[in-house]
């Protein structure tokens, strides 16, 4: 797990990708980056760990240095999931997230609604609805990993 401890909602995504590796017993390996040198030293400690996969948290700091990245994950053969699909599409193994576009809709909602005269204080809080899966073939193949249809055919995207 890739994390960045200067995002606001990093303790939140640590404490969440915690309890789900308990309940899975899954080993997690958790390393911190928040400026670029952080990189090498990260993706160090993974292969030090034998780290057989990675998950790259939100931040907008490794959205900001996504290609990055995923040269990194591909250079030491990590398989990587991200949350935007913008980093599936740059060679990235596979992502899960918000849809930006929906996020994007609800924002102009709510500016519309303060704009008609609404107090920001009144309006209810909402979270995206709209999350999409994309997987890159290409990358799973420069892996060595076989896709199963039946994951292909529940992604939104398949890059091939």
């Amino acid at each position: 797990m890739l994390i960045n401890p200067n995002y606001s909602g990093a303790e939140d995504q640590l404490r969440e990708v915690q309890e789900a590796a308990s309940r899975l017993g899954v080993q997690l390996v958790i390393v911190h980056a928040n400026v670029e040198s952080d990189f090498d030293a990260a993706f160090s400690t993974l292969v030090q760990q034998r780290a057989t996969a990675l998950l790259v948290c939100a931040s907008p700091f490794f959205n900001a240095r996504r290609q990055q990245l995923v040269v990194l994950a591909a250079r030491h053969a990590l398989p990587a999931i991200y949350e935007w699909r913008e980093f599936a599409a740059a060679g990235g193994l596979m992502s899960y997230g918000t849809v930006f576009s929906d996020a994007y809709r609800q924002a102009d909602v709510y500016a519309g609604r303060i704009l008609k005269g609404a107090k920001p204080a009144d309006l209810p809080v909402v979270q995206s609805t709209k999350f999409e899966f994309v997987i890159n073939l290409s990358t799973a193949k420069a892996l060595g990993i076989d896709v199963p249809p039946s994951l292909s055919a529940r992604a939104e995207e398949v890059i091939e």
